[in-house]
């Protein structure tokens, strides 16, 4: 690179010397060429040509070191060519390898001790006190007098967005609690549902799968698309005798009264 421009240097000021000036236009003024390499065959060089540089804006670096990437396969000059380092022939020369293969050896994925296991039928409730539910009710963002569903404690805020397999209703700030009140949750505690009975209220466990939740919790997403809000669907066996009933779609305003039937059911499930 430096050779071509040192070229076109001399070959620039080669023309430029021998270039003529016309009498009849303005004279051009003529300085004395200062370059002792270039003195001896160029007198002089006009004063209006700019200074020719060596350096261009795509030969500016800057002094952070920087390891350049390996190519391989580009001729046996790189050093990695032909081969490109992976050695000749074998099952690792032709990229054919299994992941985590060691050539017959144990593995390090079985050599490794193994502790604990995810149980693959655990569920994620998010909590919910009586006292927050309370404090709601205190300030006027939800009504006491109708049905509270996990749709109106997420919309208050009680509740994240993010509802995995539901929401447990706690016995945080039972005391608070001093006038009946109807829910309809996923799952409720002792000291819980003791508390909203004494103040007359009644607490309903219901079932929802995922589908269930998102048209619970987000049915402008269905009306969005054009589609209808689906049924709700059955539990599984583990959990039939862990909720009361099927959730209800869209989401309901007024509760279910409980049946003789199930009342004795549920005492006898919490004794």
């Amino acid at each position: 690179m430096l050779r071509r421009r040192l070229c076109s240097l001399l070959s620039s000021s080669i023309l430029i010397s021998s270039f003529k000036p016309n009498p009849t236009l303005q004279p051009l003024r003529l300085i004395q060429c200062q370059c002792p390499i270039l003195a001896p065959k160029i007198p002089v060089v006009f004063e209006g040509i700019r200074a020719y540089s060596l350096l261009s804006l795509n030969d500016l670096r800057d002094k952070v070191p920087r390891k350049q990437k390996t190519r391989k396969g580009r001729g046996i000059g790189s050093g990695k060519g032909k081969t490109a380092g992976r050695g000749h022939k074998g099952q690792r020369a032709r990229g054919s390898g299994k992941l985590g293969f060691e050539g017959g050896q144990t593995p390090l994925r079985r050599r490794l001790p193994k502790r604990g296991f995810k149980n693959p039928f655990s569920l994620t409730f998010q909590p919910v006190g009586l006292g927050k539910i309370a404090k709601l009710i205190n300030a006027g963002k939800i009504d006491s007098s109708e049905l509270i569903t996990m749709k109106t404690l997420k919309d208050t805020g009680a509740i994240g967005k993010q509802i995995k397999d539901g929401v447990r209703l706690m016995g945080r700030g039972a005391e608070q609690i001093k006038w009946p009140i109807h829910l309809e949750i996923s799952r409720v505690t002792v000291r819980a549902k003791e508390a909203v009975e004494a103040a007359g209220g009644s607490v309903r466990r219901v079932y929802y799968n995922k589908l269930g939740f998102r048209a619970l919790l987000k049915p402008e997403w269905f009306e969005k698309k054009g589609r209808l809000l689906p049924k709700a669907a059955r539990p599984p066996p583990k959990q039939r005798d862990k909720i009361d009933s099927i959730g209800r779609l869209p989401a309901p305003t007024k509760p279910i009264p409980f049946s003789v039937e199930e009342k004795e059911e549920a005492s006898s499930s919490s004794a």
